[in-house]
This record gives structure tokens, C-alpha cells and sequence, in this order.
């Protein structure tokens, strides 16, 4: 339990975050540690378990129980349980870059384009989300220094990147927002 704590306390946890405590069995004592550290600072707490009633899940503000049943290997989990918790937690980060705004339409809109293919695939979406040729995606990216959101909402709100900054800033980063 200790060195769940002492993990937390060192990324500098604070009552604004969320600690999603992930454990098979639902009893593993890291996990409890952590999820223990996080209510005493008043973060936020999710409990994800394999197995229904156990103290992961109760010991947590939200609780997800995914009794999977035995796995096909005893003492594996990394089978179904393992397949299942991490459908889940795809769901939660899925959801979460959506609320904070990563997202416009079906589209990530936060591509750090760090090479040719991602270069490629922030064109592609520039061009999806607003309906423009190839031309004027690459010139608003040029002007919005490769930033996706702004390249965007520049096009969709015909502004140029300052006001565009300005219209997402008031926006907190929405895209859907600005317009």
C-alpha cells in the first residue's frame, strides 16, 4: 500500500485530479494504497475490478465491475480481464479528450505533427472539418505554425490566427464553440 501512496505524493497529486485504480482481482494493495492517498487529498476516485463486491471498487467514489469470469489460464490475467479493463479505460480517455476539447466532430484535432505522416494526417483533417481544398488546409496551418484547432477555426470563422486564438482561448479550446 505504501508505495502507492508514496507514487501519488511524488507526481504531485492534487484534489483537482482523478486516480483510476485498475486491479484484476480488485485487492491489490498498490492500487488500494494509491486510491487510499488520492481520498485523503480529495482527488477523485474510480475503482475498475474483474470480480464484483471487492475493495477496489468499494473503496472508490465510482466503481466499475467487469466480472469476466475465470480466466482460460489460471492465475493469467491478462486474458479477459486484462482485455476488458482496457475497453474500458479506452472509453475513459475517449471521453475525456472529448470534454477537454481534443476533439471536433470525429475528428482529434491536437495532432503534434512531429513527422511526415502526421504532417499528412493534420492536413486531412483540416480539410475534413472544414470542406477546403488541400491548398488552403496547408496555408492555414502554415499561418496557425502547424497548430490544428487554430488552422480549423481560422477557415470555419474566415478570421486570421489571432482572432482565432482569441475565439478558441474564450472557448477554452473547443472548436465547436467558437462557432
Amino acid at each position: 500500500k505504501a508505495q502507492g501512496q508514496k507514487d501519488l505524493k511524488d507526481l504531485t497529486l492534487s484534489a483537482k485530479d482523478t486516480v483510476i485504480g485498475i486491479a484484476a482481482s480488485g485487492s491489490t494493495p498498490y492500487v488500494l494504497g494509491g486510491l487510499d492517498y488520492a481520498k485523503k487529498i480529495g482527488a477523485s476516485t474510480v475503482g475498475i475490478a474483474c470480480n464484483s463486491d471487492t475493495p477496489v471498487t468499494n473503496n472508490a467514489e465510482v466503481s466499475i465491475e467487469l466480472p469476466v469470469g475465470p480466466e482460460v489460464l489460471t492465475g493469467s490475467t491478462r486474458l479477459k480481464a486484462g482485455t476488458a479493463q482496457k475497453m474500458v479505460v479506452n472509453m475513459i480517455s475517449t471521453a475525456s479528450m472529448v470534454g477537454i476539447g481534443k476533439v471536433y466532430q470525429n475528428l482529434m484535432v491536437d495532432v503534434m505533427q512531429t513527422n511526415k505522416k502526421l504532417r499528412s494526417r493534420a492536413i486531412s483533417i483540416v480539410k475534413e472539418a472544414t470542406d477546403c481544398t488541400d491548398e488552403k488546409a496547408k496555408k492555414a496551418l502554415s499561418e496557425a505554425q502547424g497548430h490544428v484547432k487554430s488552422a480549423i477555426t481560422m477557415i470555419l470563422l474566415n478570421v486570421d490566427i489571432d482572432e482565432a486564438k482569441a475565439a478558441l482561448e474564450k472557448a477554452d479550446g473547443h472548436i465547436k464553440n467558437t462557432i
